[in-house]
């Protein structure tokens, strides 16, 4: 059986008219849209073509028609309008941007939140940092009587910190010594690359302070690692609960318990060599907690080798036009909102630089 365009009209119409209401669309709503010059005989035996095509579902003998998945999918990848924010959406994303995104590192769970409130939604917001990360320098810092810093820069210029005590024999000439060993064998190295026998060879170096490799060795093979894993965010999980699919308490306990981070954790995966929006719809999903809803993502990038990535989570009657639009300019805003400003040029083509006199 043929898909015709008109077909394809009267599916993006139930669709559409499914979205608003949450019921099921008989013919008769179908034919008093401006857009449908067709007779009720004729938009009834479309449906009933659509039905057995897989398209639409009847839910009861005597109701109209609901999408089935396979009528969301096209109607994703086809049909759908481009839904245009209005000036006072974008507005309204803006300054809740520039208001409560100030921090990155709670950039998580603002985001999160900011998303579900703007579409009603529970939503899950990540950030992933790329690999390849190394150490740039060491620095070792006397903190007092028998502690001391160590310092870590990274390749990304990134510092993180620990605090170690000292062995009772360690003097300041040690430390020096031990900070040149550091930075002569233990830069520009991956995780992997901190084996027993660098251990060993730095050790027989490092003079009477040698005691503090092994500890050193170890936060800095964890920060490197630490450096290439995700962070996730969800909010809004109780917003799923006010669209009409749960008011059944059993399908809400189901979807429900569904949405938390362990669930939802192989979402990021699945964008990680994916560029724009990109839509599960029902059974397309990896969890099996998530077969029921449809799940919308996009990426956006945070700088400093990280990507972010934010999406939502809702029922298969989502409205995926206005979603997916309210989605990209959130990561278009966001991924402006971190980018680094770059360096003026001067006259001539060269760049600044700063030399300390």
């Amino acid at each position: 059986m043929e898909l015709t365009e008109r077909k394809k009209k009267v599916l993006r119409s139930v669709v559409d008219l499914y979205i608003q209401t949450a019921e099921p669309v008989g013919s008769k709503a179908i034919t008093e849209l401006p857009d449908m010059n067709y007779s009720s005989a004729t938009i009834r035996n479309e449906m009933a073509d659509l039905t057995a095509m897989g398209y639409l579902e009847q839910p009861h003998t005597s109701a109209g028609r609901v999408p089935a998945a396979a009528g969301y999918r096209l109607y994703v990848d086809e049909l759908m309008a481009d839904y245009r924010l209005s000036i006072d959406e974008t507005q309204s994303i803006n300054t809740a941007i520039e208001e409560k995104m100030q921090r990155v590192d709670k950039m998580l769970e603002k985001v999160a939140k900011l998303v579900s409130q703007a579409t009603d939604l529970p939503a899950i917001s990540v950030a992933s940092r790329h690999g390849g990360a190394t150490v740039k320098r060491y620095d070792l810092i006397l903190a007092g009587q028998g502690s001391v810093i160590l310092v870590v820069m990274l390749s990304d210029e990134q510092v993180v910190n620990k605090l170690m005590k000292l062995p009772v024999t360690v003097e300041q000439t040690d430390l020096q010594v031990l900070s040149a060993v550091l930075n002569a064998t233990m830069t520009d190295l991956s995780p992997e690359e901190f084996t027993p026998e660098l251990l060993e060879r730095v050790m027989s170096a490092a003079g009477n302070a040698s005691a503090l490799v092994p500890v050193i060795m170890e936060f800095t093979a964890e920060t490197l690692r630490g450096h290439g894993s995700t962070n996730m965010a969800v909010a809004g999980q109780m917003r799923i609960l006010g669209q009409p699919e749960y008011r059944d308490v059993d399908k809400a306990q189901k979807v429900m318990s569904s949405l938390d981070e362990e669930a939802l954790s192989n979402l990021p995966a699945i964008m990680q060599n994916q560029n724009g929006t990109k839509v599960l719809v029902g059974p397309e999903n990896v969890a099996q907690e998530l077969k029921d809803t449809s799940v919308v993502m996009t990426k956006f990038d945070i700088g400093d080798g990280m990507q972010g990535m934010i999406g939502v989570v809702g029922p298969t009657r989502m409205d995926y036009a206005k979603v997916t639009a309210r989605l990209s300019y959130f990561a278009e805003s966001l991924s402006k909102l971190f980018a680094k400003p770059e360096t003026p040029a001067l006259p001539g083509g060269t760049e600044e630089t700063h030399k300390e006199a």
